[in-house]
Order: structure tokens, then C-alpha cells, then sequence
């Protein structure tokens, strides 16, 4: 149970707020003018504040009811801008498009890349396949983990390594979809507000890909709501 006791707006006003920050290209200042027309006095700096607090707690809903993902991943990061530099956003899709994991990261190394896959084998189980590009600490990241199941044993679970370009265009594309939310932000202040947000613009779009068991016909915004319930 998400719990909003002690906030000065109420429980639906709140989740609204916060879904349209993290579903539509819209910045704080213009969710607090949307407010306004709604009778609400709702500072800008309130609404970051409720997407900080809420969007983890709403992503931690969510993974308890996510459908299973596909074994065939392709893998790859893009670019956000926090306080004024770029960071890393890993992140995974199957071949059917649908998001296996993400996680940002301040540096773009080795040890990053095998975070992230820990994160998403954690989540979503091993994979058979990966599909990278040509990135170094990449490989590197994958080469560890096979050599680790080679070490203990498990050769039937080695993960088969692409670098097909073609087949990255599916991820490369995706990303669109985060990319245009964030770029709006003017540009996130602290790792930590990003962090928050980005995990709130994913679900709503797995939300969007279908991909909450048991949703039924529901659209995504009241699947989203459904999430704080």
C-alpha cells in the first residue's frame, strides 16, 4: 500500500499530477499551470517532489505484477543530463519490444554494465541471447558473467553475444520514447530526482507496452492509478 496520510492534496490529484509528468513532454512549471486551471495551487517544486517520492514507490508496484519477458535481449545506453552533465541510461528490450530493465548510471564502464545486467537477470532471469553494439566495457560485462557460469558449472546457460546492428535498431528506437519525456525537464538537478523520474517515464510506458499482468482492456493511465490502490 502506497500511503499518502499527511499530504495537503488529495491521493488523486497527487497520482494525477505525477502521471503527467511521466507520461506526457511536459515540464513542472506547465503541470502547475494545468493545476491552477483545476482549482489547485500547486507549486512546480511540490509536483518534482511528489514525482521523487511516488515514482520509485509506483515502479516497486508495478515489478510485483509484470509479465515475464522474453529470453532474446538487445541491449544498449543513451544519454541524460543531470546538473549540468550527461550520465548513462542502460537499458534492455526483448525481440518483441518490450522492456526488460534500465538503470542509470554515472559512469560508463565495466562495472556499471555488469550492475545493470545483475538488475535485470535479478528481475528477469538469464537471457539465451544479447544483442549489443561494439562497446568495449559491454563485452567485457558479458564475457564475466559467461565465464562466471563457466566457472560453476552452468555451460547450458551461457548467454549467446551478438553485435548485429540491424538488430539494436529495436532499443535505439525505444529509447525515443524516454527521451522525449526528459527533455523537457530543462534538465534534472540531482542524480536522484532522475533516477526517480526515469523509473516513473519506463513504467508508464511498459503500462503503454501491455505489459501488467491481469490489465485487461485497461488504458494505461488507469493501470497507473490502479498501481497506488
Amino acid at each position: 500500500m502506497i500511503s499518502f496520510s499527511g499530504r495537503h492534496f488529495p491521493k488523486d490529484l497527487i497520482l494525477m499530477a505525477v502521471r503527467w509528468k511521466l507520461a506526457y513532454p511536459l515540464s513542472y512549471r506547465n503541470i502547475e499551470e494545468l493545476m491552477d486551471e483545476r482549482g489547485a495551487d500547486v507549486d512546480h517544486s511540490t509536483v518534482q517532489k511528489w514525482v521523487v517520492h511516488y515514482a520509485p514507490q509506483l515502479d516497486q508496484s508495478f515489478r510485483k505484477r509484470k509479465k515475464p519477458v522474453g529470453s532474446s535481449w538487445r541491449m544498449d545506453e543513451t544519454y541524460i543530463k543531470v546538473n549540468g552533465k550527461w550520465v548513462y541510461l542502460y537499458r534492455a528490450v526483448d525481440k518483441a519490444g518490450n522492456t526488460i530493465d534500465f538503470m542509470l548510471s554515472e559512469t560508463r564502464d565495466r562495472p556499471a554494465v555488469l550492475k545493470f545486467f545483475k538488475k535485470a537477470i535479478g528481475s528477469s532471469g538469464l537471457p539465451q541471447k544479447v544483442n549489443i553494439d561494439k562497446s568495449g566495457s559491454n563485452t567485457a560485462a558479458l564475457e564475466r558473467i559467461n565465464n562466471l557460469l563457466f566457472i560453476y558449472g552452468f555451460w547450458h546457460l551461457l548467454i549467446e553475444v551478438r553485435r548485429i546492428k540491424y538488430m539494436n535498431n529495436m532499443i535505439e528506437q525505444d529509447h525515443r520514447g524516454i527521451k522525449n519525456i526528459t527533455k523537457y525537464t530543462l534538465g534534472f538537478k540531482s542524480f536522484e530526482a532522475a533516477e526517480a523520474a526515469i523509473a516513473g517515464i519506463e513504467l508508464h510506458r511498459m503500462l503503454k507496452k501491455g505489459q501488467l499482468e491481469n490489465a485487461g482492456d485497461l488504458p494505461a493511465w488507469k493501470q497507473f492509478y490502479e498501481l497506488a490502490a
